[in-house]
């Protein structure tokens, strides 16, 4: 599957997109990227303080479009032909 990195997260990872083979799950894809690339990722991702019961991860992750809030969340799951893009969390002020 294609994996696509905008903002903070693609200067984490060091490109704009990767390709991932062999995850079953969103929460699979982060354990990955964090093994991978850097631990970071998941840290920013899944232990931010803004994460909560309401809230499974600090960010969006958009699954063939699609918020993973609105489907399965971590538990989201993934195919080959799929297409994911990672958000970091949006500034403002």
């Amino acid at each position: 599957m294609k994996v696509r990195f905008y903002a903070t997260f693609r200067e984490l990872i060091g490109r704009k997109e990767i390709e991932v083979h062999s995850v079953k799950t969103v929460r699979e894809l982060i354990d990955y990227l964090a093994e991978h690339y850097t631990p970071q990722i998941k840290k920013e991702l899944l232990e931010s303080p803004r994460v909560g019961p309401n809230k499974p991860i600090d960010g969006m992750i958009l699954v063939n479009g699609h918020n993973i809030l609105h489907l399965k969340g971590l538990d989201t799951e993934l195919k080959e032909d799929d297409e994911v893009h990672i958000f970091p969390p949006a500034g403002g002020g």
